[in-house]
């Protein structure tokens, strides 16, 4: 609680969506209806005028920020005698599962790619930087898959340390969400792009205080500029449900699908089996560990029910 007479102010510029979608009112919309039924996930209900209104003026304001980024190493390296390259403008998106992380990864992708100061932009998943099941299993942690301890940390900062030190190839693990494990002999390479995004659950996750006073190494440390997808718990696990229902109806009916077991159970099963999933698992991740990272973005975008962004928060800077 407040002392009486004192303002807290908040830390964000808080935006409705018609006033962002007017801050980038004369920039072209380089993407097309194809475009966007290509990028888009299943069960997320996105559509060119909801790129137009949040996602164009969003590619624009982080353009800005990674040519200001750019600039300051170039001025940098001259007062300091340092030739050294520049390294990737980071991007880090997180947020619950079903609320959309990997469509608006993808999207700004498309987007970022048509800036001319950001020609080269790459997405990597975290989704690759998981145990494997068979790991999962002989860990005792296959049913927290996507909790914090369920991912190679250090694999995941020694990737992001190779990034950001200038690194001229660096390859991140690949993950199947068809057979919903590792692909052990797939892999994403990272050739210095102007822009990295790296989409996952836990990434704004915030540094431990070590026995000796020293805090740990986190990978929004390596991050240049974040975001977090939010909406309300309740609109998530309805999403949640309808992904699991649809994908029923699609890819779990290939035989190599992990779940292709139920791609012939009953429909109210089904969503049954999706809500207590979602109750045991997802909920507790999302609000333990996904929901309190919130603060820590510097950039939020809240969804509505109908999965519209409604409004956007923007850190002071």
């Amino acid at each position: 609680m407040q002392p009486p007479g004192v303002t807290v102010e908040s830390p964000y510029l808080s935006f409705r969506r018609h006033e962002w979608a007017a801050l980038a009112s004369s920039t072209p919309l380089p993407l097309t209806e194809q475009d966007i039924a290509r990028i888009k996930g299943i069960g997320d209900q996105i559509s060119l005028a909801e790129v137009d209104a949040v996602y164009r003026p969003l590619s624009a304001l982080l353009s800005l920020h990674a040519h200001a980024s750019h600039y300051l190493h170039d001025v940098r390296g001259m007062f300091l005698r340092d030739a050294t390259e520049r390294t990737p403008y980071v991007i880090g998106i997180a947020g619950s599962v079903a609320v959309g992380k990997s469509t608006v990864a993808r999207l700004l992708v498309e987007l970022m790619a048509r800036w001319p100061d950001t020609p080269q932009v790459q997405l990597v998943p975290t989704d690759g930087f998981l145990y494997s099941n068979a790991e999962l299993e002989a860990r005792g942690l296959f049913d927290r898959k996507g909790f914090p301890e369920s991912y190679r940390r250090a694999d995941l900062l020694r990737f992001l340390s190779q990034v950001k030190g200038g690194a001229a190839r660096v390859e991140a693990p690949s993950y199947s969400h068809l057979r919903y494990d590792i692909e052990l002999d797939q892999t994403t390479v990272v050739t210095q792009p102007d822009i990295l995004i790296v989409e996952g659950l836990n990434v704004l996750q915030a540094a431990r205080t070590q026995r000796r006073g020293a805090n740990e190494v986190v990978v929004s440390d390596f991050f240049d500029f974040s975001i977090y997808l939010d909406a309300a718990e309740a609109d998530i696990r309805r999403w949640y449900v309808e992904r699991f229902l649809e994908l029923r109806r699609t890819a779990f009916s290939s035989p190599e699908s992990y779940f292709h077991r139920y791609a012939s159970m009953p429909r109210a099963a089904a969503v049954d089996f999706a809500e207590h999933i979602w109750d045991t698992v997802n909920s507790p991740n999302l609000s333990d560990n996904i929901a309190p990272t919130r603060s820590r973005a510097d950039l939020i975008l809240r969804k509505g029910p109908d999965h519209l962004v409604e409004r956007i928060l923007l850190r002071k800077t």
